[in-house]
């Protein structure tokens, strides 16, 4: 039953369609020729068959038809044919008039004709052939994808089994850290928010602003705790609560003033973000204080924020950063849905 059941590729029904049509050539002949000559002209047939079809569908058609060459397509049709019949006629009488003939016949014009001619069904055969070798391909492609995608989806299944794992322990800890530490069990929770938000909010298109200034609100804790002395940042807000933005847009801003923003042995740590937004834009700036000139240029999360906002925006879209004074700035206004 496997046999039957199991999908032929595009290759594997071509050499069943030609085994059909050598088996049917050759019981065919049988009776008149015997099983001896019936083979013989059933597999050259076959053979000349072949040429024709593949000769017009993977040389003719791709090289001569499919560039407009079509005058030139025409004459090599008509050569093929000819060539495949003359070819064909020969063979088969020489094969007959030194194998199974009684007394030699000469191979005549007619003959030559004849089986020039009778190549033509099998050339309007081949278009034929080639429409149904491209719907077999289509559909084992077709056929390849939903496999393909019933896996991704199983992979996804299998990947969203581990983050809801480690939420569920980071939540375990949690409560543990509660009893003895309850400053160490809210940077858990802050932690679990941030890692819920790249598994649940980041593949979407859009987010709620609220979500996203969460986000960075969580961050901003988890990372005030590597700073040793305290630090003085100011977070201004105003917006809808309804507006939506694209995912992870501000979020390089706010960790390249982390990486390269901060001194950790200095008092003299000032941040300051403000987001705002003005009729149908968004406006995001930082400020913090410049420490070392090198540290001005410098995070390629930046480089890649501009491409995603050139493919988001197009030309709609303002972004600054550059050293001010003693400051560093950063500046983005992008439009709103």
């Amino acid at each position: 039953m496997k046999l039957f059941t199991r999908k032929a590729n595009p290759v594997q029904l071509q050499w069943l369609i030609w085994g059909l049509v050598l088996t049917t050539l050759f019981f065919s002949s049988l009776p008149p020729y015997g099983w001896k000559q019936a083979g013989v002209y059933s597999i050259v047939n076959v053979l000349f068959y072949a040429i024709i079809i593949y000769g017009n569908i993977y040389f003719l058609l791709p090289r001569l038809y499919e560039k407009r060459y079509i005058i030139a397509y025409a004459l090599s049709s008509v050569l093929l044919l000819a060539a495949a019949g003359t070819a064909r006629g020969y063979l088969s009488s020489f094969i007959y008039n030194h194998y199974f003939a009684m007394r030699r016949e000469p191979l005549t014009i007619r003959n030559l004709i004849y089986t020039s001619a009778a190549g033509v069904l099998i050339y309007l055969l081949s278009f034929v052939f080639r429409i149904a070798l491209a719907y077999f391909s289509l559909k084992q492609h077709a056929e390849e994808m939903a496999a393909e995608k019933s896996r991704a989806e199983l992979n996804l299944l299998k990947s969203q089994v581990q983050p809801h794992f480690l939420f569920n322990t980071l939540n375990n800890i949690y409560y543990e850290a509660y009893r003895e530490a309850p400053q160490t069990a809210a940077l858990i929770e802050r932690l679990a928010e941030i890692m819920r938000y790249f598994v649940d909010e980041s593949p979407k298109e859009a987010v709620l602003l609220v979500t996203e200034v969460q986000f960075l609100e969580n961050y901003i804790a988890l990372e005030k705790i590597r700073i040793r002395y305290e630090l003085h940042l100011v977070f201004t807000k105003d917006y809808q609560p309804e507006t939506r933005v694209p995912p992870m847009l501000l979020m390089p801003f706010v960790e390249n003033i982390f990486k390269h923003g901060i001194d950790k042995s200095s008092r003299e740590n000032d941040i300051s973000i403000s987001l705002q937004q003005e009729d149908s834009y968004l406006v995001f700036r930082t400020e913090n204080r410049l420490h070392s000139p090198t540290a001005a240029g410098r995070g390629s999360g930046i480089d890649n924020l501009r491409k995603r906002l050139c493919l988001l925006f197009g030309n709609n879209f303002k972004l600054d950063i550059a050293p001010s004074g003693s400051c560093f700035t950063a500046f983005l206004k992008i439009p709103l849905p």
